[in-house]
């Protein structure tokens, strides 16, 4: 039962529903809490290119998808301060459609990062961005890292990072380039998974030497997620993301027209690695899936598309991140819905502080609630999906189970495939300090 934007009860079929003035009837279908995507980026500028969505395309489209909490970031451009960048990702969030949190970011570490780091978790914002990869715009070397992880870890957060060795693949690039094959159907060749597996094993043993949380955003390679796995057994508190285009797709797209559409860091991997990868995500070794949703569209993706080095990197996601995993892992390969619920939205609230607000559908919550019609078969084409770009990376694949109905806040925003309204209801939603003690064993 909902009362306002709360659930306030839930209770078993047939029993008394005193002072309820509305009934809806879910007969035969799946009654979920909507998404938690926890990799998003919403307007996102990197190099020369900037993702092409604000606040209310994305989030309308994160709502056809059955998400209403995105997770966006607040990445620095070169000689900006973290907080600025936070502070001005924050400004746009009340223009979405459906709810958001925040991930910040740290580059460079010196005298002034505590202080911005204290302001950001006041703020609610406890998740720190870090690459290991971007040389010259986003990369931070591991004393910046190692700092920021003791320095989060003391104020109930945790540090993201995003695992490439850069010394391995520039060397890669290099190699490929002085062959003439630094283009995008070479695109696998350029980001070796030596260069992710070698960066987790490097940033575990900074994480294991703070006693420090770490979450690995977007990984690509079984390799990488046994290495969390091994780590947690030794009682790190770590943590798996990966995200749905590496859990369906493999790199004989780039063998495919338009080789460009798919370019993305961690690289698409091959068919055997892809499916390695999703038994990972079957047994529970997994503990998040996201979108890493990057909005370009093909001519930014063209401009360069001969030098993967300079194409922005990224693909659209935040629409098609929930179906395409409902329909491959629950309907194809046996997942439960629970454990479908788990890792789409559960888990994502618990590893950013949102829950229980977010991800469940327990007495107390907001009333994010999703009904799903589990055996819909469908056809996935860029004309049926609202996100700001002009194509999909799942052109022409066939899904099956779809939501049909979805409430933001106990307000039904998605009916039968169509936006009820599109005025802005998104509201920040601000990160709880986190007790890793007691979730390590997600």
């Amino acid at each position: 039962m909902i009362d306002g934007e709360t659930i306030v009860a839930v209770t078993a079929p047939g029993a008394p529903t005193h002072g309820v003035t509305e009934e809806i009837d879910a007969t035969g279908k799946l009654v979920l809490p909507g998404g938690v995507d926890p990799h998003c980026h919403v307007g996102f500028t990197s190099g020369e290119f900037t993702s092409l969505d604000r606040y209310p395309e994305c989030t309308a489209a994160a709502l056809f998808g059955a998400t209403t909490t995105i997770v966006d970031f607040a990445i620095p451009r070169p000689g900006a301060r973290p907080l600025d960048a936070a502070r001005e990702q924050l400004a746009k969030i009340p223009a979405g459609l459906c709810d958001a949190a925040l991930h910040g970011c740290v580059v460079d570490w010196d005298e002034s990062v505590p202080m911005q780091l204290r302001h950001m978790a006041d703020a609610g914002i406890r998740t720190i961005k870090m690459f290991t990869t971007y040389a010259g715009e986003s990369m931070a070397d591991e004393h910046t890292i190692l700092n920021t992880m003791r320095a989060t870890r003391d104020l109930g957060g945790m540090v993201l990072i995003h695992c490439e060795s850069d010394a391995i693949v520039v060397d890669a690039q290099n190699r490929c380039a002085a062959i003439g094959t630094v283009d995008a159907g070479h695109m696998a060749d350029t980001r070796p998974e030596l260069a992710e597996t070698s960066s987790v094993a490097a940033i575990l043993a900074i994480a294991e030497s703070q006693q420090a949380p770490v979450y690995f955003v977007h990984q690509s390679t079984p390799d990488a997620v046994d290495l969390v796995v091994d780590a947690r057994k030794r009682g790190v508190v770590a943590f798996t993301e990966t995200v749905a285009h590496h859990l369906t797709l493999d790199d004989s797209r780039y063998a495919q027209d338009d080789p460009e559409r798919f370019v993305c860091c961690p690289p698409l991997r091959r068919r055997d690695v892809v499916d390695e990868l999703g038994s990972r995500l079957l047994l529970g070794s997994v503990t998040t899936v996201g979108s890493d949703h990057c909005c370009y569209d093909t001519r930014q993706k063209q401009k360069h598309q001969h030098d993967v080095r300079a194409m922005p990197n990224g693909l659209p996601g935040v629409e098609t991140r929930l179906p395409v995993i409902f329909s491959r892992f629950v309907n194809d390969l046996g997942m439960s819905p629970s454990r479908f619920v788990e890792v789409t939205a559960t888990n994502p609230a618990i590893t950013n502080g949102l829950y229980p607000r977010k991800g469940s559908l327990l007495p107390g919550s907001d009333a994010d609630i999703a009904i799903w019609d589990a055996d819909r078969e469908w056809v996935v084409t860029r004309a049926g999906l609202h996100m700001a770009t002009d194509y999909t990376p799942y052109e022409g694949m066939r899904l099956r189970g779809r939501p049909e109905q979805v409430f933001l806040r106990g307000e039904l925003v998605i009916a039968d495939g169509e936006l009820v309204s599109d005025v802005p209801r998104g509201r920040y939603v601000p990160a709880a300090p986190m007790d890793f003690a007691s979730i390590r064993a997600i």
